[in-house]
């Protein structure tokens, strides 16, 4: 719902909430007064006009405060007379809130409380239902954490169960000496190196003359071989 109305010779459109400048009013700040001359309303689909003025019509406002317009230069002056005048000038002002607009039986102000009042619920029950909601979702969520430990300590008990119990190893000083076993064919193995053994420690301790010389009496050595001789080269020849 809107409608204009006239006030210092100039006309607004104004609805609930408007706040506007209109010429100066002798009213005092926070006192609400009644614009009576309502040219028109407009309600939906309903309209009433003036002839000048709405009949069962009103418009209440409330006055915030006073103020001044922007400033505005006069400048007059005559030609090859040397005359120049430059006044300004700033409009007094009041500014108005529009409160209600009323037409017949109809106010703007008692629908809007209405609306508002309606939002409040549809908000107000909102917040209780998301509030409901949380609370089984909180309860919903500690049931699921009740049972998944009791299902953990389900899987938990049968490997307590299963899990072997370790004895209690002798002491050190009560065990056993420990024997080590070697196969037959490592023993054969390591027999005839135990035997050479004196052998080839005399040899690694007898003199290389000793052992390149030839036996005594001209005797072969044991074995049938006689001693190698050096091949024949060609600077020999």
């Amino acid at each position: 719902m809107y409608a204009v109305i006239e006030t210092g010779g100039k006309q607004y459109r104004v609805e609930l909430g408007t706040e506007f400048e209109v010429e100066l009013l002798d009213a005092e700040p926070g006192e609400e007064i009644n614009l009576d001359r309502v040219l028109l309303v407009v309600d939906g689909d309903r309209s009433a006009v003036g002839q000048p003025v709405v009949a069962d019509a009103a418009v209440s406002a409330r006055v915030l405060r006073r103020d001044r317009g922007e400033k505005t230069i006069s400048f007059k002056y005559r030609p090859k007379a040397r005359r120049r005048v430059r006044k300004g000038h700033r409009q007094e002002l009041t500014v108005l809130k529009i409160t209600d607009v009323r037409l017949g039986s109809r106010s703007a102000a008692e629908e809007a409380r209405e609306l508002e009042s309606a939002a409040e619920a549809e908000r107000s029950r909102v917040a209780q239902a998301v509030a409901r909601q949380a609370a089984e979702d909180a309860a919903l969520a500690e049931q699921l954490k009740a049972r998944q430990a009791a299902e953990a300590e389900v899987e938990a008990a049968p490997a307590k169960k299963a899990a072997p119990t370790r004895e209690a190893a002798p002491p050190k000083g009560d065990a056993p000496p420990k024997v080590v076993r070697t196969p037959a064919k490592a023993e054969a193995r390591l027999k005839p190196a135990a035997e050479d053994a004196p052998v080839s420690a005399a040899r690694k301790t007898a003199p290389r003359a000793a052992r390149t010389a030839e036996p005594a009496g001209g005797a072969e050595p044991a074995g049938g071989a006689g001693p190698k001789r050096a091949a024949r080269t060609k600077k020999d020849e």
